[in-house]
């Protein structure tokens, strides 16, 4: 039985019926602004958890306090406000201003559902999209929230496949890219992966006003424990996606792909060295449509890595131990690790030893 999609009523009275604003790409799809902040989620060494906002300059501006571990961030250009959301299997996130002006507001899961970390806004800031678990089946989901009602509920849509985890709203403002990573998990066994020797990852682009499906595309059975989990949007709306390999760690699968609307996904070919530095672990893929450059990290690996975003090719491999958190800043990338130290994409380094940065980062521009 097909799940329970968003009621029209709701919707249209929480996005409103133009969608002309909808359908047109970012306007920062292509530029950066001069002036930008950055928002992540942290660990304390006091084992306190939070999030916090970052200067350019790496330094902490803002932080709010969460309950447990969280994962990433999204921001609604229209409020002005960002919600951090619980590593996986968690059950709550949590929406914040970046100066503290109003106080923080936690949103809940329902029950038979946890999220995986991610979201993202519908371009007018009315909607919320999570993905989350549906464990009892098996299934992921996307739970869709009222943002002008204090982040209700008001449904949700299959994912078409098992474990999502990232989502992203692509450049027409109403199809949503879903990274379904493939693996079962259940909250009473906590993280463990319940079905390593028969999982199925996908890459889905799905209609966010009625649910439905518009592409599947699954790897080639012999890659079936490739799990499809991060992805960022280039400069052409080409979709890259980083991967973590749950098969036998000898093997040396190619770990980041690109995908393009009707076409199948490409894996990018990356020399040896560059490829077994990763340890088959991708924690994040950030890319700078300034730059026409894509970065992915691996904090199992202690390396990020930059290609061209046009020809695959590797243009820079930089050594940061524990590192995973990316964002574009500049003509590069800043990055964040769990040492606590925050690169810029000059290279200069600003250390937190208070702080563990978490997996993932987001620019904001202020302008």
């Amino acid at each position: 039985m097909k799940t329970p999609l968003i009621d029209r009523r709701d919707f249209l009275r929480a996005a409103g019926i133009g969608f002309a604003a909808a359908m047109a790409p970012t306007a920062w799809a292509n530029t950066l602004a001069a002036d930008a902040i950055f928002a992540t989620a942290f660990v304390k060494r006091d084992g306190s958890y939070g999030a916090a906002v970052l200067s350019e300059a790496g330094k902490v501006l803002h932080t709010v306090d969460l309950p447990d571990r969280g994962h990433d961030v999204t921001f609604d250009p229209v409020s002005k406000r960002s919600v951090v959301f619980a590593r996986q299997p968690g059950t709550f996130a949590v929406v914040f201003d970046h100066a503290g002006r109003e106080a923080p507001q936690t949103i809940a899961s329902i029950t038979g559902r946890h999220f995986f970390g991610h979201g993202v806004f519908s371009p007018d800031g009315a909607l919320l999209y999570a993905t989350e678990n549906d464990f009892d089946n098996a299934a992921g989901v996307v739970g869709v929230y009222d943002a002008r009602a204090k982040f209700s509920r008001i449904g949700e849509f299959p994912t078409y496949g098992m474990g999502p985890h990232e989502l992203l709203l692509l450049g027409d403002g109403r199809t949503i890219a879903v990274a379904n990573g493939g693996i079962e998990t259940h909250p009473d066994y906590g993280r463990a992966e319940l079905n390593i020797a028969t999982m199925k990852p996908s890459y889905v682009l799905i209609d966010r006003v009625t649910g439905d499906l518009i592409e599947k595309h699954e790897l080639p059975p012999a890659l079936h424990q490739l799990s499809i989990r991060h992805m960022d949007t280039d400069q052409a709306g080409t979709v890259w996606f980083g991967c973590q390999y749950r098969g036998p760690g000898t093997d040396r699968p190619l770990l980041v792909g690109r995908a393009a609307r009707g076409k199948e996904l490409q894996l990018i070919d990356m020399p040896p060295d560059v490829l077994s530095g990763f340890r088959n672990y991708i924690g994040s893929v950030a890319a700078n449509p300034a730059a026409g450059t894509v970065a992915v990290s691996s904090p199992e690996g202690n390396t990020f890595v930059v290609v061209d975003a046009t020809s695959g090719k590797v243009v820079s491999s930089k050594a940061l131990i524990e590192v995973c958190g990316l964002a574009p800043d500049a003509a590069g990338f800043m990055a964040t690790t769990g040492a606590g130290e925050i690169v810029d994409g000059s290279g200069a380094s600003r250390s937190e030893p208070d702080y563990v940065w978490d997996n993932h980062m987001l620019r904001i521009d202020r302008a």
